[in-house]
């Protein structure tokens, strides 16, 4: 195990040990930076138009919205039909991310420098790059020209989005995989698609579908911002609330986009854990397989 070495302790005049003091150097790029933040921060907020009694007023005005919401009419955004918006925006989370996954999979490999070669891997890297450019929002807007007000822009606007980021992913998750798998199977005469089906995809592919379900926990969200502009969703609902100002079923819907969010994170939060992890109890084809092998290798007390 590596030791923690203190710095070297030098005696001051009087004989007592004293720690260095840091370089200037070192101190003059913390306050440089420190500094930096500071007039960045003050220049930031002066763009925003907004002076500081806005500020200070904030918190008491978004106290006052709060308390209108309450209590919430949950029965109003029952009539008006949330629950099926909820699962609408379900719908356009998943397919958006089945889109995502299954086209940014292939095109992962032809990007990682350990697969394909620099003139077939620039170009998808910066067809990736290009994707995740644009925001879901842009995307649906544009989209919605062709396909019309629904959640099928929603969910092509998603899809198309996660293409970019799961590509991304997955190309570093390539490669930072492990070669020698892949150098067995070319020791034996495998050919570049047998060293992927064998050697990369089984390395890759655990980790990459944690990644498909944490963008589905992000594509949940998104779908919920994409009904505002009539992408289908609960969004819709929630933005037709808000105009008519009617606060009690505004908080009735926030309160149901809250709980799906919580919920789809949690299962999707275990799966991922499950899957990247795997199980900690043997199966009982394992724990069969494990008997046959000890009887086999001599084990006479082993029960059958």
């Amino acid at each position: 195990m590596a030791t923690v070495t203190e710095p070297d302790i030098i005696p001051d005049e009087d004989g007592a040990n004293v720690r260095p003091e840091r370089p200037v150097a070192a101190r003059n790029w913390r306050w440089g930076i420190t500094v930096l933040l500071i007039v960045g921060a003050v220049w930031s907020f002066s763009g925003l138009d907004a002076s500081l009694g806005d500020v200070v007023r904030a918190p008491g005005k978004g106290w006052d919205i709060v308390r209108q919401m309450w209590p919430p009419d949950f029965r109003t955004v029952y009539d008006r039909g949330a629950v099926g918006k909820i699962f609408e925006s379900l719908y356009v989370a998943w397919i958006g991310t089945i889109i995502g996954a299954l086209l940014s999979f292939p095109l992962s490999f032809l990007a990682a420098t350990n697969v394909a070669p620099i003139a077939v891997r620039v170009p998808i890297r910066q067809l990736f790059n290009a994707i995740r450019a644009v925001p879901e929002l842009i995307v649906a807007m544009l989209l919605l020209t062709v396909t019309g007000l629904g959640p099928w822009a929603g969910a092509l606007a998603i899809g198309l989005h996660s293409i970019g980021t799961l590509g991304k992913l997955s190309t570093e998750v390539i490669e930072t995989s492990d070669e020698g798998p892949l150098e067995a199977i070319s020791a034996a005469g495998g050919q570049w698609v047998s060293k992927m089906r064998w050697g990369m995809i089984p390395q890759v592919l655990p980790t990459v579908i944690g990644y498909w379900l944490f963008r589905f926990e992000i594509n949940v969200r998104a779908s919920a911002v994409l009904g505002l502009i009539g992408a289908g969703g609960i969004g819709g609902e929630l933005v037709s609330q808000l105009n008519f100002r009617n606060f009690p079923e505004t908080g009735a819907v926030l309160i149901m986009v809250i709980a799906m969010v919580l919920i789809i994170d949690t299962i999707s939060g275990f799966a991922r854990r499950r899957i990247i992890a795997g199980s900690g109890r043997p199966s009982e084809d394992d724990e069969s397989a494990n008997l046959e092998l000890l009887r086999d290798l001599g084990g006479s007390s082993v029960p059958r």
